[in-house]
């Protein structure tokens, strides 16, 4: 079966199944009605539209190869394999598999990578891999997973891919080898929120999640979760009901709907929002894809808040990814008598989660401008826009760059900007003037700090 793999990519079957599972997906059916993301200082608009980049002709024999290596390493590893992941960073996906299917020893593999950079790999841990590897070679199990992907309206991504979530690769020799997405992969593009929590949720949790996922829709941020039973799928509910665009990220292939009970939510995400996972079309989820998939979650979003949890709950485990990645953590509380808000309490109590009770906080969690801070109107909208009499452009850089809870140095505040250390000093005095920043009493290891001056 080894041999079968290699030479797909010159299939012309092969090469149109690619051709389908890599063109633009059809339009949403039922646009969402959303507000314009809101988006922190320097991070580009995002478009709800096909990255570009992509292209419904034919694919090349040599593009076809590449893509080949990834969904096989795909079928090949569990989710958040390390040893594959460090290999395939060093040599290559399509070189690595190369390297396995002509049958060179775990010793062999681990004296290329290592001669290519690679100098931290155990060699065992690399013969252990190809053990685990070799078995699941099969040219018959690579066309059932297109021709599965292709049934299920599935699209397939890649980090060569133009649409790929680059946020995962902050995962490093974790981060997935491939996504496989049903629906629309554009909305991974998206400023993101992770919420999650327990699937035994009370009507308290289910009341909070639903309107702070509400919040984060009208704010242009997309709510990203598991499609689990409770806090999930309460948060996902919200987004829909609110005409906003959610993503589900599966513990199984994402042709699976798990739970069952949760089929048709699931193919109302895919309406608008995105379904995905790393695994292969029709794979099982298990215990340990579960744990891995959370991975994927805190890894995709640009915070994560956990909204409801007890101590063993799995959410909790999310929020350990967050914290790790040093992603924005925040968890509401509940009432101190209620186990089921206790997971909550701890990650507040001694992992330094930030207190989420409302939608202002909320903001702050994803280090979104607040209403009343300079350059931001009142809800109904009258802030003059960036670059007017009102609100020079160098002005509107400066606050932008300024955190909207503490103290910044003029330096930080500088290179944040982009501007030079001297504009920065005159526009942060102007701005100190008008009454919209205020200069700290003591300075900072950089010299003089600065903080936004909040509007009562």
């Amino acid at each position: 079966m080894r041999g079968d793999v290699q030479g797909l990519g010159a299939d012309p079957e092969f090469r149109e199944r690619l051709r389908i599972l890599t063109s633009p997906p059809e339009a949403p059916s039922e646009a969402p009605s959303e507000a314009a993301p809101e988006t922190p200082p320097g991070e580009p608009p995002v478009s709800p539209t096909w990255a570009a980049g992509e292209s419904e002709g034919d694919i090349s024999p040599e593009r076809a190869e590449a893509l080949l290596a990834r969904l096989v390493w795909a079928r090949l590893v569990e989710p958040g394999d390390a040893v594959a992941g460090t290999l395939i960073a060093a040599l290559g996906a399509a070189p690595l598999l190369s390297l396995l299917v002509a049958g060179r020893s775990g010793r062999a593999i681990c004296d290329r990578a290592r001669a290519a950079g690679a100098n931290d790999l155990d060699e065992r841990a690399v013969a252990a891999g190809v053990r685990r590897w070799v078995p699941r070679l099969d040219r018959a199990a690579c066309l059932a997973d297109l021709d599965r992907g292709i049934a299920g309206q599935m699209r397939i991504l890649t980090p060569e891919t133009p649409a790929w979530p680059v946020a995962l690769n902050d995962l490093g020799a974790h981060a997935p080898l491939a996504l496989w997405v049903r629906g629309h992969p554009a909305r991974l593009a998206a400023p993101k929120l992770a919420i999650v929590g327990a699937r035994a949720c009370t009507g308290y949790g289910a009341h909070i999640t639903a309107e702070l996922a509400s919040a984060a829709g009208a704010a242009g941020v997309t709510v990203v979760s598991g499609a689990a039973y409770g806090i999930d799928a309460a948060a996902h509910r919200a987004a829909l009901a609110a005409a906003h665009p959610t993503i589900a990220v599966l513990a199984g292939g994402a042709d699976r709907s798990y739970p069952s009970a949760h089929r048709t939510l699931l193919e109302r995400i895919a309406a608008t929002g995105a379904v995905c996972s790393e695994l292969v079309p029709g794979a099982a989820p298990t215990r340990w894809r579960f744990l891995q998939r959370n991975r994927l979650i805190a890894a995709l979003a640009r915070a994560t808040l956990v909204t409801e949890a007890g101590l063993r709950s799995g959410s909790l485990n999310t929020a350990g990814h967050a914290a790790a990645l040093g992603r924005p953590l925040g968890a509401v509380p509940g009432p101190i008598t209620s186990a089921a808000s206790s997971g909550c309490h701890l990650l507040l109590r001694e992992y330094g989660a930030d207190l989420v009770t409302n939608e202002e906080e909320l903001r702050e969690l994803l280090e979104l401008p607040r209403a009343g801070l300079p350059g931001e109107g009142p809800a109904g909208g009258d802030a003059p826009p960036a670059g007017s009499a009102r609100q020079p452009p160098l002005h509107r850089r400066i606050i932008d760059a300024l955190p909207l809870r503490g103290r910044r140095s003029t330096a930080e505040v500088a290179r944040r900007a982009g501007v030079e250390l001297a504009e920065a000093r005159g526009a942060l005095a102007e701005l100190a003037l008008l009454g919209h920043v205020a200069q700290g009493e003591t300075p900072g290891p950089e010299g003089d700090e600065w903080a936004l001056q909040r509007r009562e």
